[in-house]
């Protein structure tokens, strides 16, 4: 028989495939797959960066090459500091994806600079993986994302959807929590944030990435993991994690699947053209009944909220840092024209937005990994403590100092824009009487000597505690004064100090000598003891034989022993405040908390060094409270979240609240601290805490580094555990009657991971006061929330005249209903910006520095906001009166509305 005898082919043979096929039957399945071409690159994982960034260019060339071997091939792309190695590293690449983004077959989506951890950075972290990634994508490409994409992440915070409509991105792709890990069971949903934001929402069936053959298996899994009523459907395939990308194998499969109709329509498609497509599938009457999320996006991997302490204090430390940079980069650029150091801080953000990535942040990277993200979170704070001394120098020596013979002069800096009130530590030389402080007036402030940091022999060499009261982002001049002064009335007579009672005004806390714990603690304002009663340990250790993720765990709340006090120590009992040392140790580890009182404190502050020597265990620090009928609220980025009362390990930014009653009136307790995030809130009658309902923070975990479950561990093989060694945090217990909302929690939190700086300085003659305000919000905002700045910073375009704006951002925080309105105050312009905020609204404003150009209102990659009815008037000079007349409305931050 010759080749001209052979039957017509009906079905598609493995392999590349023939042309002049025949269509897909009649009984195909009515539904069309978008099948996603991608390549997942994990940018740390079980590699160093370096092998990432290498393997960005292999995986990019390899999908230039398909593309090139097929016409129909489209690649999708996020992260774009892929893009960003790509661009420094192989041009020739680069010019090729841009050609292709041309013609619409390389989609860049995700809009974010990586995919990272969606639960532990800062509100303003998230603002800025969108303001690099998208401005990078409008630079070089001239169009941005209009897709938010995160598929490998273990867990999305209920903000994510209003930051990414600020950015330009109107829907949402992501993998996990799978059905298995939560009740949310609809694949396409809308995501709505508290403001009223929403995104359309997908979460992949199955898997991001696949095998390099076939995609049938890919295909078959997806299908079954499918829940929507809808005939459009998306299906990632790739190889991923290390890179790769699409295979010949894949795509050939994915014609012939397409050919024989074995699963519908198979096209090869992108994320963008997917949403177009089931927007118009679904139709306005579909959209309205798709179900709406209007919660967090967990659980998978919670023992990654507490793995690796390091990277979670380092990142803490640096986004704070990089913040104060900005703020005081921006007020020197107005007062004194230097120019706003964009490239210096674009560079500390990139190093930051890169290690919240979502195996580094997370602590599930190899060991060597957290060397490289030690150096980089210190570049990035090297390079803000530069900006911020230069700034502080600059302004300083602006001041009027006069001289005083035998004095030294201090200036101290407040970065929060609202006014501070805070112990200042300082170290200081050549008074070996010792010294006390006193203000610009000669006024005496509150001050005592504590123990130096120099341990030598140097008798001029001490340091010194006072209480600096600072305006809004500004400064205050104080003095030190030779000679310890014991002045004439007692500072705070209320202020009582032994090793069982420390008292003021405010609070009062016993301890139990045995346990070194708290057994009361009075808010003597209203009489309210939240321990009242109270039973559990403090300390409970336990073995954790989990793996570094906590894969399938559900709470780390369970019993655990009690570390042993061995001591209890009274260190300082003096005018400014008291402090009690509590020493505890368990197996070969160690425990210190000191426990400081301020003479006019509402809270008590403690002190953490924790030197950790166990191998697979952890260490929960809990707070037993003696309240009924608890909630418990958690903070998020840029908001609050109330969860159940469960033990279950959930994640938070700086605190967590548990409110109840006592006696009938409502009161609670709420912890702030300033390195942690694993958290839960536990019931009356559960193992960790017996009778008392409670509050732990996981302090510390100690699983082998990338260790995955179910592999188990080599009893003869070697193995490096984590959070071996010494770590020391803060936090601070803050008793209350009402809710959460009457603490200042999220004040609270700001400023202590950003304390005031003070700095020795020189007596000169200058034009400035000795105390200044920059930028403040008015304390007193009309309505029922809390506004809350969030960043002062020099705008990322220049004005037409050449120089740099003010950006200011700012949020409300309680999330009380109604419209609150604060009045943020620019006093380096004389201009003021008067401005509505709904609940949990955040709002983005340029202020000019040519005061001829009207303040507006920006989104979150700093686009102007077309005018929406939500109302605003700037330009108001700060002296005006109240009822100076309003500018137009400029619009809401978000759209809040449907779509």
């Amino acid at each position: 028989m010759t080749r001209d005898d052979r039957a017509p082919m009906t079905n598609a043979p493995s392999g590349p495939q023939p042309t002049g096929l025949q269509q897909p039957p009649g009984a195909a399945p009515d539904r069309t797959l978008h099948m996603i071409g991608n390549a997942h690159l994990d940018l740390v994982w079980l590699w160093p960066w370096q092998e990432a960034y290498q393997e960005a260019r292999a995986t990019f060339w390899s999908a230039i090459h398909r593309m090139e071997e097929y016409p129909d091939f489209v690649f999708t792309c996020d992260q774009i500091v892929l893009l960003a190695w790509v661009e420094e590293s192989d041009p020739e690449l680069f010019e090729k994806i841009r050609e292709r983004v041309a013609e619409g077959r390389w989609v860049n989506v995700g809009g974010w600079w990586v995919e990272p951890d969606c639960n532990m950075p800062s509100g303003e972290s998230f603002v800025r993986q969108g303001l690099l990634g998208q401005r990078y994508l409008l630079s070089r490409f001239g169009k941005p994302a209009t897709v938010g994409m995160n598929v490998d992440p273990f867990g999305h915070n209920v903000m994510i959807p209003q930051i990414l409509r600020g950015q330009g991105m109107d829907s949402y792709t992501f993998l996990r929590p799978g059905p298995h890990e939560s009740d949310l069971h609809d694949n396409a949903f809308w995501w709505q944030s508290p403001d009223g934001s929403r995104v359309l929402a997908w979460r992949i069936p199955f898997e991001y990435c696949s095998p390099p053959g076939s995609v049938v298996g890919q295909t078959e899994k997806s299908l079954g993991q499918l829940n929507t009523s809808t005939g459009q459907l998306m299906v990632f395939y790739g190889v991923g994690n290390h890179g790769g990308g699409p295979t010949k194998e894949n795509i050939d499969s994915i014609h012939r699947f397409d050919t024989m109709g074995s699963f519908g329509r198979m096209t090869l498609s992108s994320p963008p053209r997917f949403f177009d497509a089931l927007r118009s599938d679904l139709g306005d009457e579909g959209l309205a009944t798709l179900p709406v999320r209007t919660d967090d996006l967990q659980h998978h991997a919670p023992g990654c909220y507490s793995a690796h302490s390091g990277i979670k204090t380092w990142l803490r430390r640096a986004q704070a840092n990089v913040l104060n940079a900005e703020r005081w980069a921006a007020v020197t650029s107005v007062t004194h024209g230097l120019a706003y150091p964009h490239d210096d801080l674009r560079r500390a953000w990139e190093q930051v937005l890169f290690n919240q990535f979502h195996d580094l942040l997370p602590g599930s990277a190899v060991e060597p990994s957290y060397e490289d993200a030690r150096d980089q979170l210190g570049e990035a704070v090297a390079i803000s403590k530069r900006i911020v001394t230069r700034a502080h120098n600059v302004l300083a020596r602006q001041v009027q100092v006069d001289f005083e013979e035998g004095t030294q002069p201090v200036v101290v800096f407040n970065p929060h824009p609202w006014e501070v009130e805070t112990d200042i530590e300082l170290q200081y030389g050549v008074q070996p009487s010792g010294v006390h402080v006193v203000d610009a007036e000669g006024v005496l402030t509150p001050s005592q000597t504590i123990q130096s940091t120099a341990t030598t022999d140097d008798k001029g060499r001490g340091a010194v505690a006072f209480r600096a009261s600072l305006p809004a982002l500004g400064y205050r001049l104080y003095r030190l004064r030779p000679g310890v002064v014991v002045p004439s009335s007692p500072v705070a007579p209320d202020l009582r100090a032994t090793e069982r009672v420390l008292e003021n005004a405010h609070v009062r806390a016993e301890i139990d000598p045995t346990t070194g714990w708290l057994t009361s603690l009075v808010h003597k304002a209203t009489g309210l003891d939240v321990l009242a009663g109270a039973s559990g340990e403090h300390t409970q250790i336990s073995q954790d034989p989990t793996d570094t993720w906590g894969h399938r765990v559900i709470s780390y709340a369970g019993q655990g022993a009690a570390m042993r006090t061995r001591r209890i120590v009274l260190r300082e009992n003096g005018p400014l405040r008291a402090r009690l040392r509590i020493e505890r140790e368990w197996g070969s580890s160690t425990l210190v908390e000191e426990l400081v009182l301020g003479h006019d404190a509402d809270s008590l502050e403690v002190r953490v060094t924790l030197d950790w020597r166990e191998e697979a265990h952890l260490l929960k620090l809990r707070f037993p409270v003696g309240l009924e009928a608890v909630r418990g609220t958690y903070e998020i980025p840029f908001g609050t979240i109330e969860r159940p009362v469960d033990g279950a390990e959930e994640p938070a930014q700086s605190w967590v609240d548990l409110t109840g009653t006592v006696d009938g009136r409502e009161a609670g307790l709420t912890v702030v601290n300033d390195a942690k995030h694993g958290y839960d809130v536990s019931p009356a009658g559960s193992p960790s805490t017996g009778d008392s309902p409670s509050i732990g923070i996981t302090a510390v975990r100690s699983p082998v580094y990338s260790w995955h479950d179910p592999r188990t561990l080599d009893p003869e093989g070697l193995y490096s555990f984590q959070d071996q060694g010494i770590q020391r945090f803060r936090y601070v217990l803050v008793p209350h009657a009402g809710d959460w909302r009457e603490t200042d929690a999220m004040r609270r939190a700001q400023e202590m991971s950003l304390a005031p700086r003070a700095m020795l300085e020189s007596s000169h003659a200058g034009p400035r006061p000795a105390s200044a305000s920059f930028l403040s919000v008015d304390a007193s905002t009309e309505g029922p929330g809390d506004v809350i700045v969030s960043a002062v910073k020099g705008s990322e375009d220049a004005a037409p005249d050449g120089t740099t704006d003010l950006v200011v951002r700012a949020y409300e925080s309680t999330g009380r209903p109604g419209t609150t309105v604060a009045t943020l105050r620019c006093e380096l312009l004389g201009r003021e910006v008067r401005a509505e905020f709904g609940p949990s609204q955040i709002r983005t404003f340029r202020i000019p520095v040519d005061l001829s150009r009207p303040v507006e209102e920006v989104d979150l990659v700093e686009r102007p906001v077309p005018s929406s009815g939500g109302g605003f008037r700037g330009d108001a000079p700060a002296d005006a009166p109240a009822d100076a007349p309003a500018e137009p409305s400029a619009g809401a931050g978000g759209d809040g509305g449907e779509e």
